[in-house]
């Protein structure tokens, strides 16, 4: 069944999605229909006016908030977009309607606590002599927390994008879109200690052992390690940690990555390329610092602060 034709300004919008944020198809297709059903109520949309975005409050009052937020998105940035392309003057989305809501953030591990996941994980890899599994389990904790990549594409990350002179991997994202990882150099001798393991123990052959694995973390049934089992893995070591295994995941290692580097004067654009989120405003929400924090960072380094 063929797709309804929207109108040009919404193509375009959607092209611009697809072109410079690398949004996958279901994103498209998300935004697709929130737009089309919006035209549906005020007409189309590139020439809607305040009053006429105003209507849309009633249309949508009985949606869930994460509804009204998704929605509200979806217009917000289409109109942004054409106030960037010079395609009107002026930007209507402020009177859509706002949900009360917040979104929740992940569990946040302190500097301690991960102190102690890494005292546990050293211990047992023993600079690369201990036991294979061991040496693998500080590999994927150096790239969890020291590289913030997210659980899949950890667990899934081939050889090839292991560089032999570069500290950079090549992770290919949400979207298909792929970004450059700096690895520190502890973690790069993680990952070497765990890769000279990986090859001697002979993990880098499938089931049948005909072939090498082409992934860095490949899984004894063949293919890589499973999301499932690096969770079980994390949780296995917290309590070995001494720490409740309820507060500990690959998201919430990803999510202290991103927040300690917040807390040491790590730019938004900087943790936005490293997170490989298409909108900042995804990291605004994602990267957590409190606020005390951020009025003393006011207070000190604000220019008029130092009058």
């Amino acid at each position: 069944m063929a797709k309804a034709s929207a109108e040009p300004a919404v193509e375009s919008f959607l092209a611009m999605l697809a072109a410079q944020r690398g949004a996958a198809a279901n994103t498209l297709s998300a935004y697709r229909r929130d737009l089309a059903g919006a035209a549906k109520v005020i007409g189309p949309l590139a020439s809607a006016s305040r009053e006429d975005i105003a209507k849309l409050g009633a249309s949508w009052a009985d949606l869930a908030p994460a509804s009204l937020a998704r929605k509200s998105s979806a217009l917000r940035q289409f109109y942004g977009f054409l106030v960037d392309e010079a395609l009107r003057e002026d930007d209507p989305s402020p009177a859509l309607p706002r949900p009360t809501i917040r979104r929740p953030l992940p569990r946040l591990l302190s500097h301690d606590e991960v102190a102690a996941l890494f005292r546990t994980a050293e211990a047992e890899a023993a600079a690369g002599l201990g036991p294979p599994e061991a040496v693998r389990m500080l590999a994927l904790l150096e790239l969890l927390y020291g590289s913030g990549l997210r659980a899949t594409e950890l667990v899934s990350l081939p050889l090839s994008s292991v560089p032999r002179d570069a500290p950079f991997l090549t992770i290919v994202g949400k979207g298909t879109v792929q970004r450059m990882v700096p690895v520190s150099a502890r973690a790069t001798k993680a990952l070497a200690d765990w890769l000279r393991v990986r090859e001697s123990t002979g993990k880098a052959v499938d089931k049948t052992g005909a072939k090498a694995s082409r992934y860095v973390f490949p899984s004894p049934r063949g293919g890589f390690l499973s999301r499932v089992r690096l969770f079980q893995l994390l949780r296995d070591l917290a309590l070995r940690a001494g720490l409740d295994p309820e507060k500990v995941s690959p998201h919430v290692l990803r999510h202290a990555f991103a927040t300690h580097l917040l807390e040491g004067g790590a730019d938004l654009r900087v943790l936005q390329t490293l997170l490989g989120h298409a909108d900042i405003a995804t990291t605004q929400i994602y990267t957590h610092v409190d606020a005390a924090r951020l009025v003393t960072l006011v207070n000190q380094r604000h220019p008029l602060a130092q009058g």
